[in-house]
């Protein structure tokens, strides 16, 4: 286990943003962590890197009690934040010099690893020049290399796609695939869903201080999916046909409009072979397509909002 966080309290004034929340994080996997405005994400992070204390529980990293003198720590781990912190007076290798020496790199090591992490964020060509020229998608990717030059065990991306194109967007997602295989364990929050879906081995999703749900997208998904849902549009329609998909075991409802059926059935009844034989007895369908509920719908389902929504009570 690389980090976890036990029964952690966070309070501001008389706020609650960690409500006991207890996280583990094991190695070499990407962990997304999801929550709408407000949930307390932010305040896990900070907590978890020992940059603001927790009030009461235990938090814990490689195996060390987790505080904010604990430099051993930090030494180990790389903090992605949402703001671009690079310095736009330094070139972008000076960037990563400087943040490398802040970890204790010198010569020959640093600039190894200054070279190496240019080439992994595809700035090879841009070593020079200085980073306010930079587009948005750029700096993105600097800001990521600048917590990559040590060499962390664990790294923390807080929102690393905001604001940019959808082509550097995808080069971090690469990005962080590759980090993962690696060897270095991620800890990915996102607005996006789409991005957690593709990288992420295992979700957590946060509500008003507290962890509400965590597994795999299957398992998360499973715990909602009541229902199969099956589209499709019949070359012909008929009230004969509506009779027959009504009739099969399982079925818990046909709506038809035009040529266009929806049919309801019990998740995992496994009806989408014999609602297409029925529908080609009766002149064939012309398309079909088996609808199954997506990580929006469980966020939706779990917290009753979307992952965008305000709903901000002061607790970041």
């Amino acid at each position: 286990m690389i980090a976890s966080m036990e029964s952690v309290v966070k309070r501001y004034g008389d706020v609650t943003a960690l409500d006991h929340v207890n996280l583990d994080i094991s190695e070499g996997e990407i962990l997304g962590l999801l929550g709408p405005n407000g949930a307390g994400k932010t305040t896990a992070i900070r907590v978890l890197c020992g940059l603001i204390p927790a009030d009461s529980g235990r938090v814990t990293m490689f195996g060390e009690n987790q505080t904010v003198t604990n430099l051993n720590t930090r030494r180990q781990m790389g903090l992605v934040t949402q703001e671009i912190t690079v310095f736009t007076d330094l070139t972008a290798a000076e960037n990563l010099r400087y943040f490398g020496g802040l970890h204790g790199l010198r010569g020959a090591e640093l600039a190894a690893n200054v070279k190496a992490v240019l080439e992994f964020v595809g700035l090879t060509e841009h070593a020079k020049k200085y980073p306010k020229k930079f587009s948005g998608g750029m700096q993105r990717r600097l800001n990521i290399a600048c917590a990559l030059v040590h060499k962390p065990k664990f790294l923390i991306m807080d929102e690393p796609t905001v604001g940019i194109d959808p082509q550097s967007r995808n080069h971090i997602l690469e990005s962080v695939k590759k980090i993962a295989r690696q060897g270095t364990t991620v800890l990915y929050t996102s607005h996006y869903m789409e991005e957690v879906q593709a990288i992420c081995d295992r979700i957590s999703i946060m509500d008003a201080g507290r962890v509400i749900a965590e597994g795999t997208l299957g398992e998360l998904v499973g715990r909602i999916q009541h229902e199969d849902k099956t589209l499709f549009t019949a070359v012909q329609s008929s009230d004969e046909l509506t009779e027959e998909l009504k009739a099969i075991s399982g079925v818990k409802g046909v709506t038809a409009s035009g040529n266009a059926y929806e049919i309801v059935s019990t998740a995992g009844s496994g009806n989408l072979n014999r609602i297409i034989e029925i529908a080609q007895r009766h002149g064939g369908v012309t398309d079909v397509s088996v609808v199954k509920p997506t990580l929006e719908d469980v966020f939706l389902t779990l917290t009753g909002k979307s992952l965008r929504d305000g709903g901000d009570n002061g607790v970041m």
